[in-house]
């Protein structure tokens, strides 16, 4: 195996088994069993556990902006812009199960925690933060709610997340209608 492909299985491994299992229960000799690969193969590629968690974090982030970006003009009036970020927020986690699972394990995690914190007081310049200025414009131009932005992301995330939980448990089916009527009705809670 190529040691691109090494790092890709293990990273895969890693992504499948934590979703399932958690972060306590994926011990790193698990991952590297699951990728096929010799227990200190993945000490080659990351250094710790919590690195290879960051790290999978930062690709799955780093992919479901890339897919959020496509098409996103910044000077469309910001609900079209809402839309269209939560549109595509839905759709990517719908198609991408393993890392919605992923991803919902780490935001509830001290990872996430830290993570999120940093985020809330503008401690990361990245520019991942999408929907914080969309949020700060929205309710500069008066037709976002006057709130705190964690509540913002709180009325327009919290339902994306159960309801992407719920796809993944079968006890819904999201398609691609009933998705955008989601993305209205949360754009509808934070609107003016």
């Amino acid at each position: 195996m190529a040691k691109l492909d090494k790092r890709g299985e293990i990273v895969r491994a890693a992504v499948e088994i934590i979703a399932d299992q958690g972060f306590h229960g994926s011990p790193m000799a698990m991952i590297a069993e699951r990728a096929g690969v010799a227990a200190g193969t993945i000490y080659c590629y990351f250094e710790s556990k919590d690195i290879l968690i960051k790290e999978l974090y930062r690709e799955i982030e780093g992919r479901l902006l890339e897919a959020l970006r496509v098409g996103y003009l910044t000077e469309r009036p910001i609900r079209e812009r809402f839309l269209h970020l939560g549109i595509n927020f839905l759709k990517y986690f719908v198609a991408h199960p393993l890392e919605s699972k992923y991803m919902e394990q780490f935001h509830n995690s001290p990872y996430g925690v830290d993570l999120r914190r940093g985020r809330f007081a503008k401690e990361f310049k990245d520019d991942d933060l999408l929907y914080l200025e969309l949020f700060e414009q929205g309710v500069a131009q008066q037709v976002i709610k006057d709130l705190p932005p964690i509540l913002l992301f709180a009325l327009a995330f919290g339902p994306v997340i159960t309801l992407t939980r719920d796809h993944i448990l079968g006890f819904i089916e999201l398609d691609d209608a009933l998705i955008e009527k989601t993305i209205a009705a949360c754009w509808d809670g934070i609107k003016r």
